[in-house]
């Protein structure tokens, strides 16, 4: 009998009053409201590492959903609170950190629009300050607003994104793995009070020359803990599951059914050992909202209640900034199973033949929203222990998929229900650790389950960047010159 895979469980969050549940900061019990308060973070960091959650993957946005109504019309946004007002997620992860000792934290960071030298220097900060429990969300980001705030009059065009983030990630691979030699910090390892700090012969400038970027460096910090944070992505266009193949090291998927992820699992693995990685290494989490209680019933109704709290202007608003698409200017009864725009029509059309319960539905504006309202674009699990640990082993084996990343139609009270009731049952089946693998371990040491892989495994590209003791330089820069 094979060994049943152990399943990667992290929540989803996002710094703002509502994530994939606009206007549920209305609920009774929902703390959304409290994203501005450290102590809210450090609590729900505490629970979670409590109910031994590999991580808490934080989303995050640039602008805001400002489509439909639009142009640039924030009005049906605002009082959703619907991914708006929102925080940069970074500046927590150390006081999360020092509230803990295990649980991971996965921090979405675009390429576009910051440069790669800044943002290196604020993940070394972090991975020291955590002790290696930060890993980066990989983003080109996708909203017009973010790119007219940062100067541009529209987005840097789809696949040139990529081609940014290809040489962006080249550049801090250099500075958190080329710049510092691993010996270099000599203070405090010979014993003598005497010894310099570091050793400069130890600290080279990088010198990166390329289209997108000139940075000289050296970097600004020394070596943390994993060099390099955990690479997590989120792309499934053909770009996104290149630059996945070449980079990610888990990947993030939304899809209904786990027969319509399986081609991109299969696709993002071949492309990985086709360039000598792994595809093992990569891991695939598929985002779910998951809604348990002890009856299919109870769960049903939970769900039911929960959504008379949504906004579906705000669940509109969303679809806008998601799509580009401003539904607003279609008519209230239009079906857009059957509209003009070939990408709402493909969308929708994949909505009505996979979402259960929508069968012979017309796809109309309200429709959408009542789907989008809570759990987003996402699959929804609704159901009993079993109903929903059956499904859950479903995408395992159907889907090839690794693990989950937990959104929340309520917060906590979504963690609290997954907390007592779910994961208990995934850890009697033989699905879910008990403990972690790594106890204080580093953010990639607890993913791959290794003690000692805190470093990128060596057959990421990113490993030719390795600048290891006794080196006089990197290998790299001796092959390039």
């Amino acid at each position: 009998m094979t060994e049943k895979k152990q399943l990667i469980i992290n929540a989803f969050a996002m710094q703002s009053p509502s994530h994939l549940n606009p206007g549920l900061f209305r609920y009774p019990t929902d703390q959304g409201a409290d994203y501005k308060n450290i102590k809210h973070w450090i609590a729900l960091a505490k629970k979670l590492e409590d109910a031994k959650f590999h991580a808490i993957f934080f989303a995050d946005v640039l602008g805001g959903y400002d489509v439909y109504r639009g142009p640039a019309n924030l009005d049906p946004t605002i009082p959703a609170g619907a991914q708006f007002p929102i925080n940069d997620p970074l500046y927590s992860i150390p006081a999360m950190a020092a509230a803990t000792e295990n649980i991971g934290f996965g921090v979405t960071a675009s390429t576009t629009y910051d440069a790669p030298y800044a943002l290196a220097r604020r993940f070394s900060t972090v991975d020291h300050l955590s002790n290696g429990r930060v890993g980066w969300n990989i983003v080109t980001s996708y909203l017009d607003s973010a790119a007219r705030n940062f100067g541009l009059d529209t987005q840097v065009e789809h696949d040139e994104r990529y081609r940014i983030a290809d040489e962006y990630l080249d550049v801090t691979y250099k500075l958190w793995e080329a710049s510092w030699r691993d010996d270099a910090v000599t203070f405090g390892k010979g014993g003598s009070q005497s010894q310099p700090y570091a050793d400069p012969k130890g600290v080279r400038q990088i010198n990166h020359k390329g289209k997108y970027f000139q940075v000289p460096g050296p970097h600004l910090c020394e070596p943390s803990p994993q060099r390099t944070p955990f690479i997590l992505q989120a792309g499934t266009s053909t770009a996104g599951k290149a630059f996945a193949a070449k980079h990610a090291e888990a990947v993030f998927l939304h899809a209904q059914k786990p027969e319509l992820v399986r081609p991109s699992v299969d696709s993002i693995r071949q492309q990985a050992a086709e360039l000598g990685r792994n595809p093992q290494d990569i891991k695939i989490v598929a985002g779910a909202l998951v809604i348990v209680a002890e009856t299919d019933e109870a769960a049903q109704a939970k769900f039911d209640e929960l959504k008379t709290y949504g906004d579906r202007e705000g669940a509109l608003a969303l679809f806008g900034g998601w799509t580009g698409y401003d539904l607003s200017t279609y008519d209230d009864d239009q079906d857009f199973r059957f509209v003009e725009l070939p990408a709402v029509r493909s969308m929708v059309n994949h909505w009505a033949s996979t979402v259960p319960g929508t069968e012979g539905q017309k796809w109309d504006k309200k429709t959408i929203a009542e789907y989008l309202v809570l759990g987003g674009n996402g699959v929804k699990i609704i159901g009993s222990v079993k109903t929903v640990a059956d499904e859950l082993e479903r995408w395992v084996s159907v889907g090839d998929v690794d693990g989950f990343n937990l959104s929340y139609a309520s917060l906590p009270d979504t963690f609290d229900d997954v907390i007592r009731l779910l994961l208990p049952e995934l850890q009697r089946r033989g699905l879910f650790w008990s403990d972690y693998a790594v106890k204080g371990g580093t953010f990639r040491e607890n993913m791959y389950g290794k003690k000692g892989q805190a470093r990128l495994p060596d057959a990421h590209p990113g490993a030719k960047y390795f600048w290891k003791e006794g080196q006089e330089v990197p290998p790299y820069s001796l092959e390039s010159n």
